[in-house]
């Protein structure tokens, strides 16, 4: 019997968790991750076992089941147990959205009516640990969290199994793999897949420029004739070289002072995206190695790596002391010039921000601040990785403390006739945060258009010399590699076209959260949608067909600016400005109309079907000849255009006989202007009960479309046999379009 538990979502959070407190809050169980699932579609109804193009949608929500693998069984059960004596519940689940989900769900499904308050802590030391407790909230102040994390799983569940379902029985020619479609990952996808179109599309132009070496009292530099209308015939550029070979006139200089803030702190996506043009390392890598500075054993000197802003609040400013000392201890820090008092930037421009970090679960990753004493201790326990990422952590923290960059800014111009010539310089007055960075050159300072000019003043005489033309070629976009992909992920607004809504969604979070955009990735990955190429990430031949045949369908499917709109509406639930039934609402209008545009296309035989395999599993199979028959006489009788491909894939002639047969009613009898069987179905239906010594049962022998289905399944429960007659196994991801291809369904 106990009266008070603490929840921790996983067993080395509650190791953690128990030497910063003991049990003086209580005996501290762990969780596993989710220890419940969803219960799958055929559960809430038992009519969507069957594949077919519907929304998946229940009435109210689904229900929650225990989820298997690893020990959470056990685990859940000792929650269980627990909750039913305890009077209090703390629960000390990481503190994002999804942790919120983990820690509440076990909650609600026990229907558990005692207290609960809520512990957040950003960093696992025990000092941080012991504040958390201390300060802890009821609760229900963190409902908006909870709302939106069930309106995500529950949305992405509706949206992810209905799409992929009709995506297969109404695009896959009858393949019997899974055209799996993700309300993230198909749009992730298509970012990939658009990119290496552009690539391949691109056509290459050859342009030239012009340049020549510029005489004044003071020295020599580069001036450049570089029109914003490219120069595309030779004889242009070289009667431009005739020109200035030579020439002489005043210099038009402007000399202008300026200063640069320091760059953002880091949150999780743009660690990722520097790892991995810095070091090459995956996406996953890099949250690996923060996780483990996170919360490794005798380490935890870095603050929660999933953030999903890039500030910090305005309390955590009375830390700013401590954490310079505790970097310039027996450190490499301690040469960097960080000013007696630190620059402290509030606001959209600074690190501190409270209103950017108002709605966000976690602020920017820095060093921790309760375990940064610790530093000359445990550095020499770190590993290479370990020790690199920190590093990068570190002096972008002391950047943000440091002054502006002050440099000095000349452009020269000089006239030309027809053809100005201009060099830009760039003089450094202060290097203020950049010399927490000795040993980087921004990509932009790394040409002549930053280069050091002599003095020179306004008025002074000029002469060109050596002018020659330099060749240049176009070049296409860069591939993706991951870091860059997550990017582009976070800022899904780029892909709209809309003005308004451009606007609209450059303050949303972009499409998936910090923690779900590598797995996503990865799962691309597995399913041979995607796959490396050196550094770069490209779509395989299968992932390009895949693109181009639901973009074609629909496409919303693969947009990532739609996709967007919806995570937005998510964040909106966070923030109170939304219900989470409403959300849900949205995802399911969107979902509904997609599936309605899908069947239409596979019954009109409108665009292209899916020609290869997309997932595991065999050729395509034929519909039987009861099928065939039944399609053609529902077309003669309702004057419909039998689709593409109905005689030669049974994906494609089911979808037409549900979408125009008389649908059957729940009581199993026969459906109103339903025909009995034809004389070959029951001949047919007569020769498989004999063989199989079963009945056949009566709604069937008085309904075609009722003998039609219970004929399909006696052939389906033949072919499963060892693979008999000759027919390709199903693959254990379909087996019937009954069971669940969760491989193909990883969103999360």
């Amino acid at each position: 019997m106990v009266d008070q538990i603490v929840i921790t979502e996983k067993s080395s959070q509650a190791k953690d968790v128990r030497a910063a407190i003991g049990t003086r809050f209580g005996t501290i169980l762990p969780a596993e991750g989710h220890l419940l699932d969803l219960e799958e579609p055929e559960d809430a109804m038992p009519e969507w076992k069957r594949w077919s193009p519907v929304l998946l949608r229940p009435n109210g929500l689904y229900a929650t089941r225990p989820a298997k693998g690893g020990n959470k069984a056990a685990k859940l059960k000792a929650i269980r147990e627990a909750l039913r004596s305890a009077k209090k519940v703390w629960l000390a689940t990481d503190c994002d959205r999804e942790g919120q989900l983990i820690g509440q769900e076990i909650l609600e499904h026990y229907n558990y009516q005692g207290e609960v308050v809520r512990v957040l802590f950003t960093a696992q030391d025990p000092q941080t640990i012991r504040d958390a407790f201390h300060r802890a909230r009821p609760n229900h102040e963190y409902a908006g969290l909870y709302a939106a994390a069930v309106a995500r799983r529950q949305a992405d569940q509706i949206y992810n199994l209905s799409l992929t379902r009709t995506a297969t029985v109404t695009l896959g020619r009858g393949a019997r793999g899974v055209i799996g479609v993700g309300r993230v990952k198909t749009p992730t996808m298509a970012i990939v897949c658009k990119r290496e179109l552009e690539i391949r599309d691109f056509m290459s132009t050859n342009y030239f420029e012009v340049v020549a070496i510029a005489s004044v009292a003071g020295g020599h530099f580069k001036m450049r004739h570089a029109p914003k209308e490219r120069i595309l015939k030779l004889q242009t550029a070289e009667d431009i070289v005739r020109k200035a070979d030579g020439f002489s006139g005043p210099l038009s200089v402007t000399v202008e002072d300026k200063r640069q803030s320091p760059p953002k702190l880091h949150d999780l996506p743009s660690l990722q995206k520097l790892c991995a043009s810095r070091f090459g390392w995956t996406a996953s890598k890099t949250l690996d190695v923060a996780q483990e500075l996170y919360d490794g054993q005798s380490k935890k000197i870095i603050t929660y790596p999933r953030a999903e802003v890039r500030y910090l609040p305005e309390s955590l400013i009375a830390d700013v002391p401590k954490i310079i000392v505790g970097l310039q201890v027996g450190q490499s820090y301690k040469d960097i010039p960080v000013p007696a008092q630190p620059i402290i930037r509030k606001g959209p421009r600074g690190a501190f921000h409270d209103k950017a970090v108002k709605d966000a679960s976690h602020h920017a990753v820095i060093p921790n601040a309760n375990t940064i004493d610790t530093l000359k201790d445990v550095w020499p326990r770190l590993s290479a990785d370990e020790k690199k990422l920190f590093d990068v952590i570190a002096r972008a923290y002391l950047a943000a403390i440091m002054p502006d960059f002050r440099f000095r800014q000349t452009v020269a111009l000089l006239a030309v006739p027809n053809a100005p010539f201009r060099a830009t310089g760039r003089q450094p007055l202060d290097l203020g945060w950049r010399a927490a960075f000795p040993d980087w050159v921004p990509t932009s300072e790394k040409s002549d258009d930053v280069q050091v000019l002599p003095m020179m003043t306004n008025g002074e005489a000029a002469t060109l010399r050596d002018p020659k033309v330099e060749a240049k070629e176009t070049r296409p976009p860069p591939r993706y590699n991951e870091g860059s992909l997550i990017e582009a992920m976070q800022n899904a607004w780029r892909f709209v076209e809309d003005a308004p809504l451009r606007e609209r969604l450059k303050e949303a979070k972009g499409i998936g959260t910090p923690a779900t955009r590598a797995e996503i990735i990865n799962g691309l990955k597995r399913q041979k949608f995607l796959t490396n190429q050196s550094k770069n990430i490209v779509p395989t031949e299968t992932g390009l067909e895949l693109f181009g045949v639901l973009n074609h369908a629909d496409p919303t499917l693969v947009d990532p600016g739609a996709t967007a709109q919806l995570e937005q509406l998510l964040d909106d639930v966070v923030a109170g400005k939304q219900q989470m039934s409403s959300a849900i609402d949205a995802v399911c209008q969107v979902a509904d109309r997609i599936i309605t545009k899908l069947k239409s296309t596979a019954q009109s035989g409108d665009g292209p079907l899916l020609k290869s395999h997309t997932g595991k599993g065999g050729p395509d199979r034929p519909p039987t000849p009861a099928m065939k028959r039944f399609a053609m006489s529902l077309a003669r009788d309702k004057q419909l255009h039998l689709p593409r491909g109905y005689a030669t894939s049974i994906d494609v002639c089911r979808a037409f006989l549900e979408a125009h047969a008389p649908k059957k009613p729940k009581d199993g009898s026969a459906a109103s202007g339903d025909k009995p069987p034809s004389a070959a179905q029951l001949a047919y239906a007569k020769n498989i009960a004999q063989a199989d010594g079963i009945t056949i049962p009566a709604a069937a022998m008085a309904s075609s479309t009722t003998m039609s289905n219970w004929i399909e399944k006696q052939r389906g429960k033949k072919r499963g046999k060892a693979g008999s007659s000759g027919s390709p196994k199903k693959p254990k991801a379909q087996a019937n379009h009954d069971e669940e291809p969760q491989d193909y369904l990883l969103e999360r």
